[in-house]
C-alpha cells in the first residue's frame, strides 16, 4: 500500500490505504468539473459562508484534527493546535476578502471616448493540489481557501504518509457544506498526473515540495500546456548584525530553526552572525538548543519533535556525512534523543566556506548552518550564496537598516526581528529554486484565474 500512517513516535503502521484507480480518478475529473459549472456562477456571499463554516469546525474540533497531525507526522500536539488555528484563519481571511479581492477593476486608457476598459477575474476550472507532509492542513487550506473561493474546484494529491489527515480534509469541507465533487482527495498513483494534467478540465497545478518534484510535475504541466505554481525548497538566511539584541535573536534563532523539528521550507536553516558577536552569540545558542526536549510529541513538555519518517532520518544522516567529506566540521549541540522513534539529535555544522559545495544545500532537520560574517557587506553576501530565495530574516535594533538590508537579501519573503512564519493576511512563496508564484492573500486568489479584459468601445470611435 503506498498510502501508509506510520506514527513515528512509536514507528507503528497504523492504518494502509489502497491507491485510486484510474476509474476513480476519472470519475472525480468529471464531477469536479460539473461542480465547478454550478459553483464558478455561486454568490461570494455563498462561497464566504462555506468557508467562515469550515473554520467554525476547526476551531470546534481543533484537538481532533491536531492529533490526527501529530499522529501521521509526528509534529508536538501545540504546533498541531497552532497549525489548525492558522488554517482557521486563512478561511476566514478569504471568507471575508475574497469579493474585494476579485472585483472588476476599471482601467485607465489614453482616450475615454474610445473604450471603458475593465479587468474581470474569472475562474478557470479544476486545480490539481500537490501537497506535502509538513503541515497536514495548513498546506491544503492554503491552495483550497483561495482557489475555491474564487470559483474553483480542487483535486488534492496529498503526501502519502497522510492518509488520515487528507481524508479529514474532504470531510471537513463536506461538513462545512460544499457541494458534492468541488473539492476531493485522491490517493493518487504517480501515474495520475499526467492523466490528471492532460485533461482539459484541469487549469493547473499547484505543489509545495522538493525540488525534484517541482521539476518533474512542473514538466509534465508544462508540456500538457498548463499553468503550474510551484513552492519548493529553502535555506532561509538568519542575519544577526552587530547592532542586534543579541539574547533575543537567540531566542528566535533557536525556535526558528527548531519548530516542527526543523522540518519546515521557511526555517532558519543558515545563521550569518556579525563577527563582532558572534562568539557569543554561538554560546548561547549552544545553551539554547541544549535545553531542548525530545519525547513524545503529545506530551506538553516535549519541545523537540520527531522527524517525519525513519527514511526521513537516515535521508539527513547521509547528508550530513556527505556535508562532512566536502570539508563541513559537525557538532552535537542538542540532548541526547530517545533510541524509540525517529528522532534526530540537533547539529551545529560550520567549515561552509565557499569551496564547501554542502553551503548550498538544504538539510529539512535540526541541522544548523552556521556562517561569521566580516560586516553587513559580508553578510549580505553569504546570504545571497545559495541557489534557494525564499525567506530570511535580519535582526536589527535600526528598523531602517533591516528594511535597507532586507531590500538587498534576493528571497521572496524578509522578516525584521522575527523568524520568517506563515500568517493568513500575508502572502507567501519565492524566487530561483524555491519555486514561482505566491499563495495567500489577493496574490494567491489570482493564481488560477482569467484575468479577462471587456472594453466598451464607441461603434463609430477610430480603428
Amino acid at each position: 500500500m503506498a498510502y501508509a500512517t506510520t506514527n513515528p513516535y512509536t514507528e507503528e503502521v497504523v492504518a494502509t490505504f489502497p491507491e485510486a484507480t484510474d476509474q476513480e480518478v476519472q470519475t472525480a475529473l468529471s464531477e469536479a468539473h460539473a461542480a465547478f459549472e454550478k459553483w464558478r456562477d455561486t454568490s461570494f456571499a455563498e462561497r464566504a459562508r462555506i468557508m467562515n463554516a469550515a473554520a467554525a469546525i476547526l476551531r470546534r474540533d481543533i484537538d481532533k484534527y491536531a492529533r490526527l497531525a501529530t499522529l501521521e507526522m509526528g509534529k508536538t500536539f501545540a504546533e498541531a493546535k497552532g497549525e489548525v488555528i492558522l488554517s482557521a484563519e486563512i478561511f476566514e481571511y478569504y471568507g471575508k476578502y475574497s469579493e474585494d479581492l476579485l472585483k472588476p477593476e476599471s482601467l485607465p486608457v489614453a482616450d475615454p471616448a474610445t473604450g471603458k476598459a475593465t479587468l474581470v477575474h474569472e475562474p478557470l476550472g479544476i486545480v490539481f493540489a500537490v501537497e506535502p507532509w509538513n503541515f497536514p492542513f495548513y498546506q491544503v487550506v492554503r491552495i483550497i481557501a483561495p482557489q475555491l473561493s474564487a470559483g474553483n474546484a480542487v483535486l488534492l494529491k496529498h503526501a502519502s504518509n497522510l492518509p488520515q489527515c487528507a481524508a479529514s480534509c474532504e470531510e471537513l469541507m463536506n461538513e462545512a457544506g460544499l457541494p458534492k465533487g468541488l473539492f476531493r482527495n485522491l490517493y493518487a498513483a504517480r501515474s495520475h498526473t499526467a492523466l490528471i494534467l492532460n485533461d482539459p478540465r484541469v487549469c493547473g497545478v499547484a505543489l509545495t515540495g522538493s525540488e525534484g518534484a517541482g521539476s518533474i510535475i512542473a514538466g509534465v504541466a508544462g508540456k500538457a500546456l498548463k499553468k503550474s505554481m510551484m513552492e519548493l525548497g529553502g535555506a532561509d538566511a538568519f542575519l544577526v548584525l552587530d547592532d542586534a539584541d543579541v539574547e533575543k535573536a537567540v531566542k528566535w534563532a533557536v525556535m526558528g530553526r527548531h519548530w516542527n523539528a526543523g522540518q519546515v521550507c521557511v526555517s532558519a536553516k543558515r545563521l550569518i552572525v556579525d563577527d563582532t558577536i558572534y562568539d557569543r552569540f554561538v554560546d548561547l545558542y549552544k545553551k539554547g538548543v541544549a535545553e531542548l526536549k525530545a519525547g513524545d510529541p503529545m506530551d506538553p513538555s516535549t519541545t523537540l519533535a520527531p522527524l517525519s519518517s525513519r527514511a526521513a532520518v537516515e535521508d539527513l544522516h547521509r547528508q550530513v556525512e556527505e556535508a562532512v567529506k566536502h570539508g563541513a566540521k559537525v557538532e552535537v549541540i542538542g540532548q541526547e534523543v530517545p533510541e524509540k522513534g525517529t528522532f534526530f539529535r540537533p547539529l551545529l555544522m560550520t567549515g561552509l566556506d565557499g569551496e564547501n559545495e554542502a553551503r548550498h544545500w538544504e538539510f529539512f532537520g535540526p541541522v544548523t548552518q552556521l556562517y561569521r560574517a566580516k560586516d553587513e557587506a559580508d553578510a549580505i553576501r553569504i546570504a545571497n550564496d545559495s541557489p534557494y530565495g525564499l525567506g530570511g530574516a535580519v535582526f536589527t535594533k535600526d528598523e531602517a537598516r533591516g528594511v535597507r538590508v532586507a531590500s538587498k537579501i534576493r528571497t521572496g519573503m524578509v522578516n525584521i526581528n522575527h523568524p520568517l512564519i506563515p500568517k493568513a493576511d500575508l502572502p507567501f512563496g519565492g524566487v530561483a529554486r524555491s519555486g514561482f508564484g505566491r499563495e495567500l492573500v489577493g496574490l494567491g486568489i489570482k493564481e488560477f484565474v482569467n484575468h479577462k479584459l471587456i472594453n466598451v468601445v464607441d461603434i463609430d470611435a477610430p480603428a
